[in-house]
This record gives C-alpha cells, structure tokens and sequence, in this order.
C-alpha cells in the first residue's frame, strides 16, 4: 500500500466579495477557508480514501484549528503539522479582478509556516511513506526547501515516487533559492504536472511536443499538462491522450488544480489506466470550480462517479 506526503504551507485564505484591483480600499470579505497548495492537494487526496499525510506548522489559533480539523476530517495524518503555540497561521486575502485573475496579499513566511524543519517524529513519518508529491508554492524558504529536499531524497532511495506540480504564483516566484530548487526536484521527478505554459519554464524548446520530449528524455516517466476548461493531456514515451474538461458552472477556480494534480497522482499510484486517471482527474478539477472556497470542492470518489456520469463520459 503506498502512503503519499506533502511538506509545505497550511493557510487560510480571506476572499473579497466584489471584484477589483487589490485591496486599497475597505472591501467585504468572506472566510476563513482552510487553504494552502500542499494542503488543498493533500485533503483531495485523504477525501479518495487514500492513506496520506502532510508536513506543516500551524499557530495554536483558530486559523490553525481550522486546517487541522478539515483534514482530520477527511482522513489526512496530521501528526507531521506541528502546532506553534505563540505562532500565526500563515494567511492568503484574495480578491478577483474583473478579467478572472487573481490579486493575493500573503503572510506565508513570516508565519508559523514559514519555517518547516524536520524531527525525529517528522523524518519517521517519511520513512512511511512511499510517494513525495511537491508543490512549486512550497518552496518559498530555506527551511522548506531544505525539508522537501531531504523528504525527496529519502523516499526516492527507498524505491518510492515523485511527483512535482510547479504551481508557480509570481509573488514568490523571486523567493530566495526557489529557481534552483525546483529544478533539484524536477531531476528526481517521476511525474511532472505543469500548468500550459509553465511546461516551457524548464525546457529549452518552444512547440509543446519538442518541451514534452526534452523534459521526458531527462528521464521523467510521465508528463500530465493541465488546461482548465479546456482539459488535459497526457504524456510518456509512447502515449499520448488527449481529454476534454467538463462543462460546469465556475465559481471559484482556486484550488481546482490541486484537486486535480491529487486526485490524478492518487489514481495513477493505484495503477489506473493514465486515460481513466486524467477523467477523474478532469472531473475533480471542474467540480472543484463549482464550491466557493479552495478546499470546499474536494471530491470523494463516489462524487467524482456521479459527475462523469452525469455528463456521459462514463
């Protein structure tokens, strides 16, 4: 049976209510929502009944409290978030501007997160589990960096997996040592999971069939690109597929990607056709879109059944 990890930001994010440029000005505004890449990707996961753990810190407050619970509660193993007792859960306040992107105001690193160093208690946990999943907003400091690596490194000698989502947002993309790691964990990566156009921030060609085949000639086993609405595709040496989305009603994209990239890796870990792991993936993504809030979308399998189904892409 194989146990999947993640090691990086528990958040809550704080969303406005109307639409507009930052926030300058007072704006209504809604949550708190547990949130955090890491953790959106990792309570996907625990929601398919898939035995997974996260590594984190969290401030012994309500926003902290908060994440714990939901990913109690949808069968995550918490016992690698370390709770901070005079430390603040790390924040995200959000607010969508008038095309659909998206501005964000983050307290990450000088939260009780933005340090993460590992223990004994923590480098046990590793050594039980069998796939290390990396996401690119986790890298945001030395510490993390240097835990994530180190999970890596222990895992991959093990005879586990990798899988890595870049998930790149340009307010930490700068983040001091961020560059250099995420090309470390994409030497040691399995499974690759880019977002369009970040497939060609780590290859030198410029059509997405010569990225797809420089990026897997550096021996990544499979290539899986995420389009949104548009759907998604899959790669390895000798298949390529090609899925359309699901037509659903959008009301908060956040999150969606990493219930996708989760539920993808969780499927793919079972040894499910990549054809049948990229439906659910693509159904994971669109009904996350529906649920206002990052991690209010996140699917059991049965939801993910009926949504395919409802659609007649069974």
């Amino acid at each position: 049976m194989s146990k999947i990890l993640t090691i990086g930001e528990i958040l809550v994010e704080i969303v406005a209510t109307n639409r507009g440029n930052g926030f300058r000005e007072a704006v209504p505004l809604i949550g708190p929502f547990p949130s955090g890449a890491p953790a959106i990707f990792i309570d996907q996961v625990g929601k398919l009944a898939q035995d997974c753990a996260i590594i984190s810190r969290v401030g012994d407050d309500d926003f902290g409290w908060v994440n714990i619970n939901r990913l109690t509660a949808d069968g995550v193993d918490v016992s690698g978030i370390e709770i901070v007792a005079h430390g603040t859960t790390g924040s995200a306040f959000v607010r969508y501007r008038e095309d659909g992107s998206r501005a964000f105001v983050f307290n990450i690193r000088h939260s009780a997160c933005g340090e993460i160093e590992l223990s004994d208690k923590t480098l046990a946990l590793i050594d039980g589990c069998t796939h290390m999943h990396v996401m690119g907003t986790a890298l945001y400091a030395p510490s993390v960096v240097r835990s994530i690596l180190s999970a890596v490194e222990r895992i991959k000698a093990a005879g586990g997996t990798v899988s890595f989502d870049p998930n790149l947002r340009p307010e930490i993309l700068d983040s001091p040592g961020m560059r250099e790691a995420l090309q470390t964990v994409l030497s040691v990566t399995d499974l690759f999971m880019p977002s369009g156009e970040e497939l060609f921030l780590f290859a030198e060609a410029k059509t997405e069939k010569e990225a797809v085949a420089e990026l897997l000639a550096k021996g990544i086993k499979a290539i899986v690109i995420k389009r949104g609405e548009k759907g998604s595709s899959y790669f390895d040496r000798t298949t390529q597929i090609n899925l359309e989305g699901y037509k659903v009603k959008e009301v908060d994209p956040t999150g969606a990607g990493d219930c996708f990239g989760a539920t993808f890796v969780t499927f793919w870990l079972k040894g499910m056709h990549p054809a049948e792991a990229l439906r659910y993936a693509n159904a994971s993504g669109a009904r996350a879109v529906t649920k206002a809030g990052p991690m209010e979308g996140a699917s059991t399998q049965a939801e993910l059944d009926a949504l395919i189904k409802a659609q007649g892409q069974a």
